[in-house]
């Protein structure tokens, strides 16, 4: 209701009172100008899909290699998973932010990429568990008719996660696109700005633009509700099969 609201209406009225028309499209159009929207969707959409496609081949490589063979420090790399899962992000950013920086990272979309290339344990646990319903037999025809290791995980193994991997790609996405500390710290230029970082540009010290702010907050909404609402399925179903560990 806010976002259709003038600067006057909305200072003048309640909060939950309907705007004189929703055909007011005037703080739209000063959002996608004055936040530079088009390029912060673009910025976006670039970390999605760059740090999405690494993470999932990253992560299923990691749970096949779990799920599929015993070496001796299986249980160590496992323990490692879970017991990382319990320290708190903001506990490690001083270091995180001198690796980034060594590296020459800072105030690139590189930045956000590789810190969101690491597979996580939730993201573990959904592969491992859909990895554990493929027949073993399958790998071992392969090996008799002379498949390597990796010929087997790229043409079975992969294809065959492909419902768990849609999960992982919906969840990724979802964090990427809602992430503001990320770019806020590691992306500061005005021209890396993302999404979650454009909203900057309707709030200060002293004061907020509040109708501005409506109107950014609904347009940034609606995409990842509409990707939610299509493939929400795939979510629950990657989920409750992830869940029995």
């Amino acid at each position: 209701m806010n976002a259709f609201k003038s600067k006057t209406e909305f200072a003048q009225t309640s909060v939950f009172k309907l705007p004189h028309s929703f055909l007011n499209f005037d703080n739209f159009v000063s959002v996608m100008t004055r936040a530079h929207l088009d390029r912060a969707y673009w910025n976006t959409l670039l970390i999605i899909v760059a740090a999405v496609i690494g993470n999932v081949a990253l992560g299923t490589m990691v749970a096949y290699v779990l799920g599929r063979f015993e070496f001796r420090l299986k249980k160590l790399i496992m323990g490692t998973y879970i017991a990382l899962s319990f320290v708190p992000m903001i506990t490690t950013q001083v270091a995180t932010f001198t690796v980034v920086k060594n590296l020459h990272l800072y105030n690139t979309l590189w930045a956000a990429i590789v810190l969101n290339l690491g597979t996580s344990v939730l993201q573990l646990f959904i592969y491992l568990q859909f990895l554990r319903n493929i027949p073993r037999e399958l790998d071992e025809a392969a090996m008799m008719e002379g498949a390597s290791l990796f010929r087997i995980y790229r043409t079975i193994i992969f294809p065959l996660l492909t419902p768990a991997t849609a999960t992982i790609i919906i969840i990724k996405t979802i964090n990427i696109y809602n992430d503001m500390f990320t770019p806020y710290l590691y992306m500061p230029a005005q021209k890396l700005t993302v999404v979650s970082t454009s909203l900057m540009n309707f709030s200060s010290e002293r004061s907020t633009e509040w109708e501005m702010m409506s109107a950014a907050i609904l347009m940034i909404m609606v995409p990842i509700i509409v990707l939610y609402l299509f493939f929400q399925k795939y979510v629950f179903a990657g989920i409750v099969n992830g869940a029995v560990k």
